[in-house]
């Protein structure tokens, strides 16, 4: 019988139905299915974290890159900077490790400007981020700065009383502003800058040109000052329009007549010398420091009208009088400041004052308003051929009704008498019995306006000639007392610290420098500047560190990008 073979698995029946039996339990059961999601989920979160691990390192790089690209521009840009700006930013980098990324930066430099420029344009080496594929990421860093004084205003105010002439304050001073000038203009562009010279004593004396572009009153044409009244201290406009009250020409403190080759009583309140007015909106370096070199010191102290003035001088109102100055074949300002003082919004002009004193407000005389207008009660005879010895004052007295010729040299022409008449009217020197002889009458007598009067007699020499027959005590009491007013310091701070806060207000930046001055100056001062690191209190020749520390203070650097 033939043996048939049957086909079979290479597996028992008992191994297939246990694999199938245990295929069917897995199949049934839930254990595993998350494995795959989870595994792709933690390598797209390693992926991820990768990528930000990457780009907060780029991002500490970039902003660490930047911080001292910015250092080092800035520095290469400063005017006082005598190394290239190559050699500064490569410094610069070097020292804080980023030295590989070097590229050489691009500058601008010229009269009164430095601007610096300093890209870097490289690759961030990334770790993470190459195992996605993406390469190294760009890394990019740019900074630009720039120094320049462009659009400057400066109102340059400074005391010349007497007390400046005491331990070589003159001398000391004019050698720290004209340094102060040199390094404002050697470090600006021509015709950004203009500067204004405000000396002051007991008035702040006017150029005539500018002068006649306000609404002054014309008791006298000597000199060029203003009474301000308080409120005009409560705003640094000046409007052309307002009225004004000049300064008469006069003097309150010595004893003169006549005595002056122009026939002027000298040490005028206002006084009319050309050294001692203000020298409005200038550039150029050797006319300012000119000025300086020729200033005098006499006289009180009136810091107010020196900030009224300097003040005035970088306000807007100003603009139409400043532009009047700057027309004709020999203008008195550069026709480069024709629309100045610029708007307090404009954003590319600095208005700046500098005020120093080496004291403290006193006492500002003016002639009371009942002896500025009209004529005198005083006749005046020119002696003949210009013989002064033969120059007679005569004043008449509603009392006696008679005319007092006063005795100015003791000589015969000078006795000091009465008569129905002025000098030089009758027909001979005296008609009375005093006089031992006769002679002619010579000159021809002028009544005299109170201008004219004080513009060539002191208020001394006035009330002393009076003093010859009313008394020495009546004619002061009558001719210097009532005729003599002042503001007193008290007043003169108040109206100081008012115009210093509307300058402020306005925008204006107010440095103060006390030299040598005391406390009450001091205390003014330091109200009057715009914080206390604007106020400098100094001595000796420590007044030039004080001008160096403001001009280093109004260059302003800046990151331009």
């Amino acid at each position: 019988m033939r043996l048939r073979l049957r086909e079979t698995t290479a597996l028992s029946r008992l191994i297939t139905h246990r694999c199938g039996t245990a295929l069917r339990r897995f199949a049934r059961e839930e254990d595993g299915v998350l494995i795959k999601p989870t595994i792709f989920t933690f390598l797209s979160m390693l992926a991820v974290g990768g990528i930000g691990v990457d780009l907060m390192r780029m991002e500490r790089d970039r902003t660490e890159l930047q911080y001292t690209l910015d250092r080092a521009v800035l520095a290469a840009a400063d005017l006082d900077q005598t190394q290239t700006p190559a050699a500064v930013v490569l410094d610069y980098l070097t020292k804080s490790g980023l030295g590989e990324y070097y590229e050489t930066p691009s500058s601008d430099i010229g009269l009164g400007y430095r601007r610096v420029t300093s890209t870097i344009d490289t690759d961030f080496n990334a770790h993470f981020m190459n195992l996605t594929g993406v390469g190294d990421i760009p890394l990019y860093a740019s900074s630009t700065a720039e120094e320049s004084i462009d659009g400057l205003e400066i109102s340059l105010v400074l005391d010349v009383s007497g007390s400046m002439n005491s331990n070589n304050r003159l001398t000391n001073l004019k050698v720290a502003a004209k340094e102060f000038i040199d390094t404002m203009v050697a470090a600006t562009t021509d015709g950004k800058m203009s500067i204004s010279i405000i000396p002051y004593a007991t008035q702040v004396s006017v150029p005539e040109d500018l002068f006649d572009q306000y609404n002054v009153s014309a008791e006298q044409d000597y000199s060029h000052c203003v009474n301000f009244s308080s409120s005009d201290f409560n705003s640094v406009a000046l409007p052309l329009t307002t009225s004004l009250d000049g300064t008469m020409h006069f003097s309150p403190w010595y004893s003169y007549d006549y005595r002056s080759s122009d026939g002027l009583v000298p040490y005028a309140v206002c006084s009319p010398e050309a050294d001692r007015e203000i020298l409005p909106l200038q550039k150029d370096a050797d006319t300012l420091k000119d000025f300086i070199q020729n200033l005098s010191a006499w006289g009180n102290t009136s810091i107010d009208l020196g900030m009224k003035w300097a003040t005035t001088l970088l306000d807007p109102s100003a603009q139409s009088a400043i532009q009047a100055l700057t027309i004709g074949a020999d203008p008195s300002v550069p026709v480069d400041f024709a629309a100045r003082p610029s708007s307090y919004t404009d954003a590319d002009t600095i208005k700046i004052v500098v005020l120093m004193t080496d004291g403290q407000n006193t006492s500002q005389y003016y002639v009371h308003d009942n002896y500025r207008s009209g004529m005198s009660d005083v006749w005046w005879t020119d002696g003949p051929g210009g013989d002064t010895d033969k120059d007679r004052y005569s004043q008449y007295s509603s009392y006696y009704n008679e005319y007092y010729w006063v005795n100015r040299s003791g000589d015969d022409y000078d006795r000091g008498q009465w008569e129905d008449h002025a000098f030089g009217d009758g027909d001979d020197l005296c008609g009375n019995s005093y006089c031992s002889y006769r002679v002619d009458e010579p000159g021809s007598p002028v009544r005299l306006s109170y201008a004219e009067l004080w513009a060539r007699t002191s208020l001394k020499k006035n009330y002393s000639y009076y003093g010859q027959w009313m008394g020495n005590s009546s004619a002061k009491n009558s001719w210097y007392y009532p005729v003599r007013k002042y503001y007193n310091t008290s007043t003169k701070n108040s109206r100081t610290q008012d115009i210093c806060d509307a300058a402020k207000e306005a925008g204006v930046i107010v440095y103060t420098i006390g030299f040598e001055a005391p406390s009450g100056g001091q205390a003014v001062l330091r109200d009057c500047a715009s914080s206390d690191a604007h106020y400098f209190d100094v001595d000796g020749l420590e007044i030039s560190d004080a001008f160096a520390s403001i001009a280093t203070s109004i260059r302003q650097l800046r990151l331009t990008q």
